[in-house]
């Protein structure tokens, strides 16, 4: 039997049958009960649900490796998905010392071995790996950097790295690297977008096959990395700027991290994906309008979820207080925000934004990320096809193509 036709086997028994039969088909939906909806399980069981930024938080000191246990399975079984970017990053404390990204680097992806190990997980190096957990109904994840701050200049880092099982590369994150890449979308440029390095990492990360991902780049960097890349590229968390939510706060932090219509029409059209957060999106309902707009703009395969939001708890260095990673992490050099009356604004907005797990985005949810994401894209309209392609499937294709030897 093919897969469209076992596919087409499972939706109609879960039609014709019910809950329990969505159950028996997937015993890892069975933590949601009788509540879940025969056709929305059966969406989620049949597509690929990606989400291409997740920020998983690990020690970034050796000293405190490996670091708390966390149910990252459990958390991806809840969710739906099939897999998650796991994706950390080494800036979030200032780097003085030559070697400290480095050092970070290793020691980050050491407590993620350690993860997944005690979850009984492995990392996806290829799609054929995802095909065959999916398959198997076993939650994986690609490894990820939002950075490439741990090269140092040292292009020969790339293939170790490779060797260690990463397979998506953020060029650039929110403070320029000690031999900058290009220039980020938050700071003022000052290196005339992609430089001499970030053009030599793009072409080594194609050679190895990682998938390169534009996020935090200025559009000069953008269009001189698609003048580079012979692969499509990834811009795995933004959203567009005509959709700036109801919190001025926010709306005014989030612009600078935005994507204009012509620009983002410019990545689709190298054969490009772009990942809409959930950032500014108050209810599923407004991501889903949110994931319209993107698609109105650049077409149904060219878009993905990035939520750039934690599956798993936050971590915080008993070295120092103010250590952290992820989205509720102020970058440094960003102002401090109002203290009086926006802060309270904030603070709501930050729990309705993932702040408690990718799990809890809205705060409302009575099932996991991804089946409240496919009813709300239904509800807007989409078809199960085209869910496929949002939800993971678009990303697929330019893994692959990343990834293929």
């Amino acid at each position: 039997m093919s897969q469209n036709q076992e596919w087409n086997r499972r939706s109609f028994l879960l039609t014709m049958s019910g809950a329990g039969t969505a159950l028996m088909l997937n015993p890892l939906l069975s933590w949601a009960g009788n509540d879940l909806d025969p056709g929305i399980a059966g969406i989620v069981a049949r597509t690929f649900g990606i989400d291409t930024h997740n920020h998983i938080d690990v020690p970034l000191i050796k000293s405190e490796l490996p670091g708390p246990k966390v149910d990252l399975a459990g958390e991806l079984n809840k969710s739906g998905l099939k897999a998650i970017c796991m994706t950390f990053a080494v800036d979030y404390q200032k780097l003085v010392n030559p070697g400290d990204a480095y050092e970070r680097f290793l020691n980050g992806l050491t407590a993620m071995d350690e993860i997944l190990k005690s979850n009984n997980m492995q990392r996806s190096l290829n799609f054929k790996d995802l095909e065959l957990a999916k398959k198997a109904k076993k939650p994986t994840v690609i490894q990820s950097v939002e950075g490439g701050h741990f090269l140092e200049g040292k292009i020969e880092r790339l293939q170790i790295t490779y060797d260690r099982g990463l397979r998506h590369l953020g060029l650039l994150h929110d403070n320029d690297a000690s031999v900058p890449l290009g220039d980020i979308f938050t700071k003022t440029p000052q290196w005339g977008g992609l430089t001499t390095f970030g053009s030599e990492v793009i072409r080594e990360c194609e050679r190895l096959g990682i998938l390169v991902d534009l996020s935090h780049c200025d559009n000069n960097t953008v269009n001189g990395a698609l003048k580079v890349a012979k692969n499509p590229v990834l811009v795995s968390h933004t959203g567009l700027n005509t959709r700036l939510g109801n919190n001025e706060f926010m709306s005014k932090m989030m612009m600078p991290r935005l994507i204009n219509n012509e620009q983002a029409k410019i990545v689709a059209d190298n054969g490009g994906v772009i990942g809409v957060w959930t950032h500014l999106a108050d209810s599923p309902t407004e991501f889903a309008d949110n994931i319209k707009a993107m698609v109105d703009v650049v077409g149904i395969d060219h878009v993905c979820i990035g939520t750039d939001t934690k599956l798993t708890p936050a971590y915080r260095s008993p070295n120092d207080k103010g250590w952290g990673q992820g989205e509720d992490k102020k970058p440094q050099g960003q102002n401090e925000p109002p203290k009086k009356e926006n802060d309270q604004k904030a603070q709501d907005n930050n729990k309705k934004q993932g702040s408690q797990g990718t799990n809890q985005t809205w705060g409302i949810e009575k099932q996991g990320f991804y089946y409240t994401v496919v009813e709300s894209l239904l509800n807007a309209g989409f078809k199960e096809g085209e869910i496929a392609k949002i939800g993971g499937g678009n990303y697929c294709r330019i893994f692959d193509i990343a990834t293929k030897k």
